[in-house]
């Protein structure tokens, strides 16, 4: 087996072992502090997961994408600016941790809010290292990375739990620290002259921006359904439906590294046939992959959900239907993000997950009659939906002016 078809293979079981510890790594702090003493941590851990939307995701992809197309001096060009901007959105994000600390850590140290600050910048850091690894085309190191941050989150928090240390902050210090992956030898040399950085910052903004509202409509059916009266049960219900859902888009994420550096490697060649071919695949795997998301959680999905949650965790044969295949939708969305990004649309994946957001609540809104789960789960499909054919369009629309301009 070649390098080349053994790399998706190796980014996704190094993307599956990460998920896995970090079950681990959640259900050993949870465990091991009680669910009271916990909650400061578990507020931690949403915050990295929004981080790595604004920061892991669009630096990772930007810098495989300047690598792949030969334009390394972008990098170094634009290192400044990109880290005064991260450094200010983790000390904003960390202001905001403080002024909120009561509401969100029930502390009223400074502990917490610092620990915001950390995670912020190590998640930008594991984002500079994931890029410059796959710009290189070391797939195979970017897998281990996957698994070294959590890995070494767990041996920490497994020490201290053998050591009956029982402190959130410790625990906490035991998530900041996994970034330290980023500290691989030679990821951070970067060559060449500077070039346009407002370029680059651009670039990264639209990334970030879409990645924000992709994961906000992923992961916020519980949330809103909690703001339109649902109860505790239902909002159980759907959190737990959509993780269960969400398992296949995850282990995709591990997989996208390759991905940007194959789809820029073509772009940069000019192979328009390829990308066709391309996007006619992703079609028809796409058509598959949502079918059966849908069929699966129509005839399968309530007694999947009681058997990893629980028995008293309930959902309706018609919503898991339909969340599950909002997660299938959602899978093939973020291959198209990627997609678009490699082909230097920023701007418009941004745009399109704004519109797909604006169709999400327009659903919310006129199902007003309907229960307030089967209101979210509409709602969630609808923007996914909305999103799968605006970041189709995107993408299309660059190929189709570039065989023109051919």
């Amino acid at each position: 087996m070649t390098s080349e078809r053994r790399a998706p293979l190796q980014l996704a079981a190094g993307s599956v072992v990460s998920g896995v510890l970090a079950y681990v790594l959640f259900a050993l702090v949870t465990r091991g502090l009680g669910a009271v003493a916990a909650a400061p941590v578990s507020v931690l851990w949403t915050v990295w997961a929004l981080a790595g939307a604004a920061f892991t995701f669009p630096l990772q992809h930007w810098i495989t994408r300047c690598l792949t197309a030969g334009r390394e001096g972008d990098v170094r060009g634009s290192a400044g600016r990109v880290g005064v901007v991260v450094v200010a959105a983790a000390v904003a994000t960390g202001g905001l941790a403080w002024v909120f600390r009561d509401r969100l850590f029930h502390r009223d140290d400074a502990w917490f809010p610092l620990l915001v600050v950390l995670v912020v910048l190590g998640s930008a850091a594991v984002g500079v290292l994931r890029g410059a690894l796959a710009g290189r085309g070391r797939m195979a190191a970017v897998a281990w990375s996957l698994v070294a941050e959590n890995a070494l989150r767990c041996v920490l928090v497994a020490v201290l739990l053998l050591a009956q240390v029982h402190d959130p902050v410790a625990h906490g210090l035991c998530l900041v620290a996994g970034s330290l992956v980023a500290l691989w030898p030679g990821a951070w040399r970067f060559g060449g002259a500077g070039s346009d950085r407002a370029a680059s910052l651009a670039f990264l903004g639209g990334a970030a921006t879409g990645q924000l509202l992709a994961q906000g409509v992923l992961t916020g059916g519980a949330v809103v359904l909690a703001l339109l009266g649902g109860s505790p049960a239902e909002i159980t219900a759907m959190f737990a439906t959509l993780a269960l859902f969400r398992a296949p888009y995850m282990v995709v994420l591990g997989t996208l590294p390759q991905v940007t550096h194959h789809v820029t490697g073509l772009v940069v060649a000019g192979d328009l046939p390829a990308l066709r071919q391309l996007a006619g695949r992703l079609a028809v795997v796409g058509a598959a992959v949502v079918s059966l998301g849908a069929a699966i959680g129509g005839l399968a999905g309530p007694a999947l959900v009681q058997a990893v949650f629980g028995g008293t965790v309930d959902i309706g044969h018609g919503d898991a239907a339909v969340i599950a295949t909002g997660c299938a939708l959602a899978l093939v969305n973020v291959v198209l993000m990627v997609g678009a990004l490699a082909l230097d649309r920023p701007a418009r994946v941004a745009g399109a997950w704004a519109l797909a957001v604006l169709v999400g609540a327009v659903v919310l809104v006129a199902t007003s009659s309907l229960l307030p789960v089967e209101r979210v789960a509409f709602a969630f499909v609808a923007s996914e939906a909305a999103a799968t054919v605006l970041l189709a369009l995107a993408a299309s629309t660059v190929l189709r002016s570039r065989r023109t301009a051919a």
